[in-house]
């Protein structure tokens, strides 16, 4: 007769939370040598974003949407006052309460144009966010004629 010893090991049992990736807000603010209305047509217009914000934009039914380079992305107003601040929310992105916005702010000691930007972003991903903002931002500064 042959004896097999088995011997039982207790494994530690693990479990994993599956977390979704959290998106962060982050503000911007650039300084324009503009009037307000100006800068609002060129934030808040299919022709104005066209202009420096993607490659050609429209509007219909209350959607816009953005073409860059073969891709497309739509977004809805959700937000605004002429002149003042306009918020869109993209139309793919899953958390609902995310957004991004321009808002135009007059700087009360030297009456210059600022432009503040709010978005969010992954916390990865925020330094390129930021460095596209840039990036568009000087288009948007070219655009009129700054």
């Amino acid at each position: 007769m042959i004896y097999i010893k088995i011997q039982y090991i207790a494994l530690p049992v693990m479990t994993y939370e599956i977390h979704p990736i959290m998106k962060i807000k982050y503000e911007l603010e650039y300084t324009l040598n503009t009037s307000p209305a100006i800068l609002y047509s060129r934030l808040s217009t299919p022709e104005g974003l066209a202009e420096w914000f993607a490659d050609n934009v429209n509007l219909m039914k209350g959607k816009f949407t953005f073409f860059w380079e073969g891709t497309k992305q739509q977004a809805r107003v959700i937000k605004k006052k002429a002149n003042k601040f306009i918020r869109f929310h993209w139309l793919d992105d899953e958390e609902d309460d995310t957004f991004f916005e321009f808002r135009i702010r007059t700087l009360e000691l030297t009456g210059d144009v600022a432009l503040l930007i709010t978005d969010f972003a992954e916390e990865d991903e925020r330094a390129d966010a930021i460095d596209l903002w840039d990036t568009q931002i000087s288009g948007l500064k070219q655009a009129i004629g700054l």
